[in-house]
């Protein structure tokens, strides 16, 4: 059988078509059980031409991540600009909906897929994704309307992430949590999280901006 001559155009399309499936998939049914087969077989490619884009799943996995980043802030964006919802409505439901990816269409990590995700990462790959996720949540405050000092985003940063991890990883890797229980306690850490962030909008507001 002849060998299908691809042009770039056309190997770029295949590419971005492999991060749209990953990240469906994953928002689905989580990084761990999102496989390399499951991925190109959406795209309709072989396991050898995958692989030509992407030496490990991993690299595709930080990949998808990376242009989810965009999404994830034009949401915010639009919720804000919602006339028929006001800041604090606003800012909350973003947040419920990073929480419940899978039916947000967001993917969110566990505990373990973090854990596996770091042991797979080189220090540079470590330290160019925590780079990028700063900058993420950083755009995320300023669009809050929150002055984005460093020690804010680490505050901000940890704060999400750890509401997230902890609705994606009950009960598989947080057994002794009350799974029945999971979406009522993310919605109490999120009003605590909207709350800070009021109380630093304020703050920057009675300081001049």
């Amino acid at each position: 059988m002849p060998r299908v001559a691809y042009s770039q155009g056309d190997r770029e399309k295949i590419r971005q078509a492999l991060i749209a499936a990953a990240l469906a998939l994953m928002a689905r049914q989580g990084m761990q059980h999102t496989t390399v087969e499951q991925i190109y077989r959406a795209v309709g490619i072989s396991r050898s031409f995958f692989y030509t884009f992407f030496p490990t799943k991993e690299d595709l996995v930080v990949e998808a991540f990376y242009q989810q980043q965009p999404r994830v802030l034009e949401r915010l964006e639009a919720l804000l600009a919602d006339p028929a919802l006001t800041w604090r409505e606003g800012a909350e439901e973003f947040f419920r909906q990073c929480c419940q990816g899978e039916q947000s269409g967001l993917a969110v990590m566990s505990v373990e897929e973090q854990q596996l995700l770091f042991r797979r990462l080189s220090p540079e790959s470590f330290q160019l994704f925590r780079q990028r996720q700063g900058q993420l949540f950083a755009a995320l405050l300023e669009t809050l309307g929150v002055r984005p000092s460093r020690e804010r985003v680490q505050l901000f940063t940890n704060l999400c992430l750890s509401i997230l991890v902890i609705r994606r990883s009950v009960p598989q890797a947080l057994p002794f949590l009350v799974p029945e229980a999971a979406d009522e306690t993310a919605r109490c850490q999120i009003r605590a999280l909207v709350d800070v962030l009021a109380a630093m909008a304020a703050e920057d507001a009675a300081a001049g901006g």
